[in-house]
């Protein structure tokens, strides 16, 4: 009789362990975090010639000049 009463007492204490844990977790506010794109998701998402963007980054060219995707530079 006394094991079970031990097992019962872990088994409750366990149990309110968890359930405090679970209350204080949905108590903070996770901070998010910019998720990273992957090199494939990187390419496919690419900006074809004549589509707008803001950096070199954005185009498939790597050519972002006022603000549109250019096939070459000016130089050329």
């Amino acid at each position: 009789m006394k094991m079970h009463s031990w097992k019962a007492m872990a088994v409750l204490l366990l149990c309110s362990l968890l359930l405090s844990q679970t209350l204080c977790a949905s108590l903070h506010p996770r901070l998010s975090r910019q998720r990273r794109m992957t090199p494939f998701w990187r390419g496919v998402s690419l900006r074809p010639v004549g589509a707008s963007c803001r950096d070199n980054s954005e185009c498939i060219t790597m050519l972002c000049r006022k603000n549109r995707c250019f096939l070459r530079t000016a130089s050329e």
